[in-house]
């Protein structure tokens, strides 16, 4: 090999090293973990596909935390999706005080999942919280109670009901996750060309029309990229989970990560934990593979 040829891998060589000794790595490792039983001190002990017929035939956890990320994952792909978009459509028009609110929207994203946790821990509270608070002085308090099932003058406890938990836990995700949205369309809708929106407005497009058969079309590639992150931000959803809730009561507001984190760390089933790793890794890859392959055709469409 040439000295040409050769002085690109000798400065990939490090990075190249590296990222396999901390991701590639560490990835192996923890699919041959999943096929063993480990409690994390003794020699893992190879029992093949165990893990995996015990996770999908015989854990109802497993599968209530898989069907959590898919409620998370639904709902991430409405309401966040939409509210940033609405909110880029708005703030794309050059209204007064456009960098106050376009900061303000996307300032929870510079907070950590976990301090958002602790925020909206604080905020759901049922005895001094703000929403509870709130409530009571314009005077609804009483009627969500009695929609709960609680007793008059109780105070609905949001991160302790069932039926609810999982959904409050979303609204402080969503709450976060809209102003990252947000950039996105945003950064789509200026790198759109001004001649081309005036050039549809002069054969007449405006409002609706306007947005669904110009703008939209012309933001692919920004909703390609939204999606793409939305997805991933929904499976890989653990901080707030465990801040908030740890996964309670009763399972109910449990997801993929926090489970895995919960067998592999609490339980000290490592080789359970590792084939909860791997099943989230797999679902991960396939949405990944989709938007590679989308991302590809489109550059080869542009060529």
């Amino acid at each position: 090999m040439t000295a040409k040829k050769l002085t690109p891998w000798l400065f990939l060589a490090v990075p190249l090293l590296l990222y396999f000794f901390w991701i590639i790595g560490p990835a192996l490792y923890t699919m041959y973990l999943s096929l063993t039983e480990w409690d994390g001190l003794s020699a893992p002990i190879f029992i093949g596909f165990d893990n995996f017929r015990l996770l999908f035939f015989g854990d109802p956890v497993f599968i209530t935390s898989l069907m959590n990320n898919v409620k998370w994952l639904l709902i991430f792909l409405v309401i966040p999706v939409i509210l940033g978009l609405s909110l880029a459509m708005i703030l794309n028009r050059n209204i007064q005080g456009e960098k106050f609110f376009k900061a303000a929207i996307y300032s929870p994203m510079i907070l950590s999942p976990a301090v958002i946790g602790l925020i909206w821990g604080w905020i759901y509270d049922p005895a001094g919280g703000l929403l509870n608070t709130t409530l009571s002085v314009i005077g609804v308090k009483g009627i969500i109670a009695a929609l709960m099932g609680l007793s008059k003058g109780a105070n609905p406890g949001w991160l302790s009901d069932p039926d609810i938990v999982l959904y409050c836990i979303i609204a402080a995700a969503a709450w976060r996750h809209t102003g990252y949205v947000m950039i996105l369309y945003l950064t789509g809708l200026k790198g759109i060309p001004g001649d081309v929106i005036e050039a549809a407005k002069v054969d007449g497009a405006k409002g609706w029309t306007l947005f669904w058969h110009i703008l939209l079309p012309l933001l692919k590639p920004a909703t390609i990229i939204v999606v793409v992150v939305t997805i991933i931000e929904s499976l890989r959803a653990f901080d707030m989970v465990n801040i908030m809730t740890q996964g309670g009561p009763f399972n109910s507001s449990n997801v993929l990560a926090n489970f895995m984190y919960m067998e592999a760390f609490k339980n000290y089933r490592m080789g359970y934990g590792a084939a909860i790793a791997v099943v989230l890794f797999i679902i991960m890859f396939g949405f990944i593979v989709l938007y590679l392959r989308e991302v590809v055709k489109s550059e080869t469409d542009l060529s």
